[in-house]
């Protein structure tokens, strides 16, 4: 009886430390996870994946023409009269070719309602009239204005992740497989989660480049130098990335393979110049020269291209042709049944050469 009772007083004296100790070790083991590798949902990693896997809105703009929000697909839309069953990202294509049919008219496009929409962070709404699909079109930003999302940058899946509850001391893995689910997961974390990934992972740059990263560390900082690095796209011009696959020698060989090239459009400070210059040919040699004929008449000078992609640089330099002369940026490459055109734009200048070349 005495050896009881002089456990228990022990145990009082000393239960309290012994609590004391035992959070100590629990804190102390929650924080060894933590140091070991992690982030939490307020962390700036989080925030960067969040807004990489945000839902841009700017993809499907020859539709819509906002930038936080997308159409869900399939969509019957009106475009200048004529109906298009837009199915997928492809049938862009058919609604851009009839805005492009007239270069004089008012483009227009009207969708059949009700059509559903999906935000950035992925909520969807149903819209059922032009009155509500306006009032959510001009609550998004602007042409270009600065936005949440990361578009310079994506991810490629899947990708194995684990959360660490500090609290239950468990481990739950899961393995992610779209931008919406790494969206999800990442605001779906709770205060005593700690997240981690399993590397290494791959992600995707702007120009289809695919670079590998070993450490949370290496992709914060990544994502962080990378979230600046492109042309988000964020305006309204559905045909301005036309050449994004363009390649210099595309050009060069075009331009110097067709011959007589006419001037299909000519517009300077908006004026339309092209019929000033009806009768005119123009021939682009590979030793850099470029000569326009015009009746008994010769004008000489010289061109060069260089660049990739949307920053292909076109130069003209004809002394006696000063409306022709310009660093030109290379918009778009047309080659239809009968005709080559090369689409040059400087600003909101533009000229066109048009060839019977095929």
């Amino acid at each position: 009886m005495f050896l009881k009772i002089l456990i228990m007083r022990q145990i009082n004296k000393y239960g309290g430390f012994l609590l004391i100790l035992i959070l100590v070790l629990a804190s102390c083991r929650a924080e060894e996870t933590i140091s070991e590798g992690g982030f939490t949902q307020d962390a700036k990693l989080a925030n960067l994946i969040e807004r990489t896997t945000l839902n841009d809105g700017s993809g499907d703009n020859i539709l819509d023409r906002a930038n936080c929000f997308t159409v869900q697909l399939p969509v019957t839309v009106i475009v200048n009269g004529s109906e298009v069953l837009v199915e997928t990202e492809d049938d862009f294509e058919d609604v851009e070719d009839i805005f492009d049919a007239s270069e004089d008219d008012i483009d227009e496009i009207e969708f059949v309602f009700p059509i559903q929409i999906i935000f950035n962070d992925f909520v969807s709404l149903g819209v059922n009239n032009q009155q509500q699909f306006d009032g959510l079109s001009d609550a998004c930003n602007g042409e270009n204005e600065p936005d949440d999302d990361i578009e310079c940058i994506d991810f490629k899946y899947p990708i194995q992740v684990s959360v660490f509850n500090t609290i239950t001391e468990q481990t739950t893995n899961v393995t992610i497989n779209s931008d919406k689910e790494m969206h999800d997961f990442i605001h779906d974390l709770d205060d005593n989660d700690v997240a981690d990934i399993q590397f290494p992972i791959t992600v995707v740059l702007s120009d289809s480049s695919e670079v590998t990263v070993t450490s949370l560390d290496a992709l914060e900082d990544f994502i962080d130098d990378a979230q600046d690095d492109c042309d988000e796209d964020d305006d309204f011009d559905f045909d301005d990335d036309d050449c994004q696959n363009c390649t210099e020698e595309q050009i060069l060989d075009i331009l110097t393979d067709c011959t007589d090239w006419t001037v299909d459009k000519l517009e300077l400070n908006d004026d339309k110049l092209e019929d000033e210059y009806i009768g005119h040919t123009f021939n682009f040699s590979n030793d850099g020269t470029v000569t326009a004929q015009h009746s008994t008449e010769t004008f000489s000078g010289t061109w060069s291209a260089s660049g990739s992609g949307d920053s292909i640089t076109v130069i003209i330099d004809i002394s006696s042709l000063q409306d022709f002369n310009a660093n030109w940026n290379l918009h778009e490459i047309e080659e239809d049944d009968d005709k080559t055109k090369v689409d040059l734009r400087f600003g909101d200048d533009r000229l066109r050469f048009e060839s019977n070349c095929i």
